[in-house]
Formats: structure tokens, C-alpha cells, sequence
């Protein structure tokens, strides 16, 4: 699964990355960025590509609890196609969650070390995520899930999930304005091609959510 999450690049190198405008007052770098919370998104309509904030934890339009959204951070990309919570957002609600780093717990015996996990050759990338918007009682929430797959040779050995991390140059199709069958969305994402990585232990001062600052992201020295 993707848990946790790191934004830590200058805004203006996001918009240069992405070809995006993000507004100036919102843009936050996130050492810890954890589900519940608004994450920088990229979507696109007929007219234009737009930058801006989902909330992590996807709560479907037909949800009748926002709480939902908690147990919804993720979504397996092998099945996505045939979940009901899913499949309508495949065809046209398909979004970039932007990164640059990702954590998770290797376990080691009865212990979990985090460990962050990068690209081996770029910073910024984007998760291959879906959006929906929920209404209730007066009340406008949009919200988004990660989609994740099992775990690659490198991640192996950490975890046996991992999220889908985007080529640079498939970005641009998941995310087209033109509707996608929800087979041909799920094929795509089983065709990508992954990116070297490279990953190193940092603290559990990273495990509490409340934390956000440089401290997560420092290299562990045992």
C-alpha cells in the first residue's frame, strides 16, 4: 500500500514539471503527507490541465458516510476495473497525485523500519490516482485514492505493495479528457514500465502523522 508521502520541491518547479499554475497561497512543501489530508492533483477537462487539492481517502458520490474515506487511501489496480467504488472513475475521473518520495515499513522480525523511497534519475513524479466529488447535506468534499500493484523486484524485499508511479511520458494519457473504458484503463496501468528506485531508513519519528519537518526524511544513522 502508499501510507505516507513526501512534497518537498520548490512550487515553481512543480508548475515547470507539470505545466501547471498552483496557487501561490495554498502551495505547501509536506515532509509527511498522510491520508486525510489535501494533496496536490492535476486533472484535465476539455479546455485545460488544473493543479489543485483533493482530500486523501476517496469517498465515492454514493458514499453515505465521509468516514469512508479512511479505509479508501488506496486502490488495488488489478481489480479496480470491477470494484463499483471504482470502475465509474476509470472512465473520466482519473488524476496525477504529485511527489517526490514515498514511504513505507520493511519489517524486520517483530520490528518496521521506514524507509524512504525515491527515483533513481528524476525528483518529481506523480502517482496514478482517481478523484470523485461527494455531496451531502450542503457539504462539497473532493476526494482521491492512489492505485498500487505488487511490488516490483526492488520493492520486494520491503513490501509486497507498492503505488504505480507514472512515466513521464504516460502522464499526459492517464489523465486525457476523453473518456476510458474501464478495461483499457486497467491495461494501461498493467502495461507501465517502471523507473529505477532507491531507498534509504530513516526514523520512526516519521510514523506519527504529526511530525513534519526535516527530521522525517533524515537519513537513519544506527
Amino acid at each position: 500500500m502508499c501510507g505516507r508521502f513526501t512534497v518537498l520541491a520548490p512550487r515553481e518547479q512543480v508548475e515547470e514539471a507539470f505545466s501547471v499554475v498552483i496557487d501561490e497561497k495554498n502551495y505547501q512543501e509536506n515532509y509527511n503527507v498522510a491520508p486525510g489530508q489535501n494533496v496536490l492533483a492535476i486533472i484535465q477537462n476539455a479546455k485545460s490541465k488544473r493543479a489543485g487539492y483533493l482530500r486523501w481517502g476517496l469517498v465515492p458520490s454514493w458514499a453515505k458516510d465521509e468516514k469512508i474515506g479512511y479505509k479508501m487511501i488506496n486502490a488495488r489496480s488489478e481489480s479496480v476495473h470491477e470494484k463499483p467504488s471504482f470502475r465509474n472513475l476509470l472512465i473520466q475521473k482519473r488524476c496525477l497525485i504529485v511527489a517526490d518520495s514515498f514511504y513505507e515499513w520493511q519489517k524486520e522480525g517483530t520490528h518496521k523500519q521506514p524507509k524512504r523511497i525515491q527515483l533513481a534519475d528524476r525528483n518529481l513524479f506523480a502517482f496514478a490516482g482517481l478523484w470523485d466529488l461527494w455531496e451531502h447535506e450542503n457539504k462539497k468534499i473532493f476526494t482521491c485514492t492512489i492505485l498500487t500493484k505488487a511490488a516490483n523486484a526492488f520493492m520486494q524485499s520491503i513490501h509486497t505493495r507498492m503505488p504505480i508511479i507514472l512515466p513521464k511520458d504516460k502522464e499526459a494519457e492517464w489523465i486525457r479528457p476523453e473518456k476510458m473504458a474501464p478495461e483499457t484503463a486497467q491495461q494501461f496501468l498493467q502495461s507501465l514500465e517502471d523507473e529505477e528506485m532507491k531507498a534509504y531508513d530513516v526514523s520512526a519519528y516519521v510514523n506519527a502523522a504529526k511530525h513534519n519537518d526535516a527530521q522525517c526524511i533524515a537519513p537513519l544513522v544506527k
